[in-house]
């Protein structure tokens, strides 16, 4: 069950050009304590700036804690990684070992989300990484516009939570490497900055982690579209939705709700092509589809009959949803939900292309075959490490 919590101050910050600055200016004012979560840490121009804000903040005497994944951050030199900790940093790598020997699901659990606290009384929540957003696959510097991608900014009664979270991972990942729980963390003098639920908006924090809450950030999605009444908006990189959350946006559409898909249009992995085997079946029904071509598009967001939203690091397929450790903010919240609704329209508008219902459904029948084929591929793998056939 998601438990909103009244009483916050929520911010949309659109991809790095908004996230990296209020990211470094919020470090740069930490006084006792930052934990710093991400899948890709990359020594890159933003990876430097954010790393520089870091070490001042350890030197000064600010507790730093950062965790990032041991696939994702795989290629951080070492040397970066030394620098990092002679400044003291507090470094960790969350499952650093990758055999490749290996298809059982611990090896492919991967630590996903992006989340960020400082002084126990801000937080940063998305789906971006460390990582300058014109650092794209397969593309160099400047020949396309940076990627799309979201995070928000909070403050209030959220805020304990988010905290207690990033908390208890940290310490289980520094009992898992052997070193001391209480030389790495530290109580804060700072307390959380609470508004009367009156006052602010309702947020919940929803993860996916693979003990009590594997299924929490899809039933969020599940929830809202079950009870959609005019119109459903998802901004998704990697779309590879499972049989419970294909009918629901059918049964959706069937009932009268407006129904718009923004998926990436530029294929940075093969078997994203299996997301297209879902295309003949939703089209059929009346649901929109358009594909974000004129850059990457590394978002992870929905917005609900304008009012119900999400901002997160969970996409819409089965490694998010069965193996990534993720976190999302799910927000009831006209305003907010306004504004990065317009935000999504305003990306199809300029740089996204409509598939057309009549074209698709006639095109080529081996094209349509390779693609369910490919999708196939991916049951396979995960019924090969154990998954669910949901």
């Amino acid at each position: 069950m998601i438990h909103f919590i009244g009483g916050n101050q929520i911010k949309l910050l659109r991809s790095g050009a908004e996230y990296f600055p209020a990211l470094a200016l919020a470090i740069e004012h930490a006084k006792h304590e930052i934990y710093l979560q991400t899948y890709i840490f990359q020594a890159d121009v933003i990876g430097l700036r954010i790393g520089n804000a870091l070490i001042q903040a350890a030197q000064r005497g600010v507790l730093v804690n950062v965790l990032m994944d041991g696939f994702g951050s795989q290629d951080l030199a070492k040397d970066y990684v030394q620098t990092l900790r002679l400044a003291g940093v507090q470094l960790l790598f969350y499952r650093p070992q990758l055999s490749p020997w290996s298809l059982k699901k611990n090896r492919l659990q991967r630590l996903h989300g992006k989340v960020v606290v400082i002084d126990s009384t801000i937080a940063f929540v998305g789906g971006i990484n460390i990582i300058d957003d014109y650092n794209v696959p397969t593309q160099k510097p400047n020949n396309i516009p940076p990627r799309i991608d979201y995070a928000v900014r909070i403050e209030g009664n959220l805020l304990p939570t988010i905290l207690a979270n990033v908390h208890h991972l940290w310490r289980r990942m520094a009992w898992a490497h052997l070193l001391s729980v209480k030389r790495l963390t530290h109580k804060p003098s700072a307390e959380p900055s609470l508004l009367a639920t009156s006052m602010g908006i309702k947020a919940a924090f929803v993860l996916r982690d693979n003990v009590l809450h594997r299924h929490d950030i899809e039933a969020a999605y599940l929830a809202a579209i079950y009870t959609a009444k005019s119109e459903i908006i998802i901004a998704n990189a990697y779309f590879l939705p499972g049989r419970k959350f294909r009918k629901a946006l059918l049964d959706a559409a069937k009932r009268g709700v407006a129904i718009k898909l923004l998926l990436q249009g530029r294929m940075a992995y093969s078997l994203m092509f299996a997301t297209h085997a879902f295309y003949s079946g939703f089209l059929r029904n009346g649901i929109e589809i358009y594909e974000y071509r004129k850059s990457f598009m590394h978002s992870k967001v929905a917005v609900i009959d304008s009012y119900w939203a999400t901002v997160g690091s969970s996409n819409i397929d089965p490694f998010s949803l069965l193996l990534a450790r993720e976190a999302n903010v799910v927000v009831q919240d006209a305003a907010f939900a306004t504004t990065l609704r317009a935000d999504i329209l305003a990306s199809i508008q300029v740089g996204a292309f409509y598939i057309s219902p009549q074209q698709w459904i006639k095109g080529n029948l081996i094209k349509r075959t390779s693609l369910w084929l490919a999708y196939g591929l991916v049951r396979l793998f995960l019924g090969l490490i154990g998954q669910s056939n949901e």
